[in-house]
């Protein structure tokens, strides 16, 4: 992540939350190095929480963990509990966003192949995945069943656009 998405993130995130007056969290953990950290740190700031919520940058490298204001970074014990931990949220934060964009992209593929079906809609499109789940499934459904859900006239283009001879 670039320093300055790192800011926006931090920023955005922290922003919402006071604008909903959630509570704050106690940490906040970066994922990355003092460059990280520093990006994170000017959006607390400008936010007016910098001193309000702690916050940490835990670089993957040699596992270094930064604080602010503190060129020297603390290496934990590789077999410590505490890094561990560090280790395994950093890891879950990934996989939840990777997660989230393979389904995003995921999602977005779907769509855009049912969109190129001539004069099929969007609404017809929600219809479709609501019943069949996927493109495939559709593309896989008899003349029939695609009659059931999105009547006759609908369930013609959609069969034929998927099995032209």
């Amino acid at each position: 992540m670039t320093l300055a998405s790192m800011e926006e993130v931090v920023f955005r995130r922290y922003k919402r939350l006071l604008e909903e007056e959630q509570t704050l969290p106690q940490l906040i953990i970066v994922d990355g190095g003092k460059g990280q950290l520093s990006s994170g740190l000017k959006a607390l700031e400008d936010l007016g929480l910098r001193g309000k919520i702690a916050i940490i940058g835990i670089a993957k490298r040699l596992e270094e963990i930064y604080y602010p204001d503190d060129p020297i970074p603390l290496y934990l014990d590789k077999k410590s509990e505490t890094l561990k931990i560090t280790q395994y949220l950093r890891n879950e934060a990934h996989r939840f966003g990777i997660t989230f964009h393979r389904n995003k992209r995921s999602k977005s593929a779907i769509k855009s192949e049912l969109e190129q079906i001539p004069d099929v809609g969007v609404q017809t499109i929600t219809t479709l995945l609501r019943k069949f789940k996927s493109a495939k499934r559709v593309k896989e459904a008899s003349l029939e069943e695609l009659k059931s859900e999105i009547g006759h006239a609908r369930a013609v283009k959609v069969y034929t656009f998927y099995h032209k001879k």
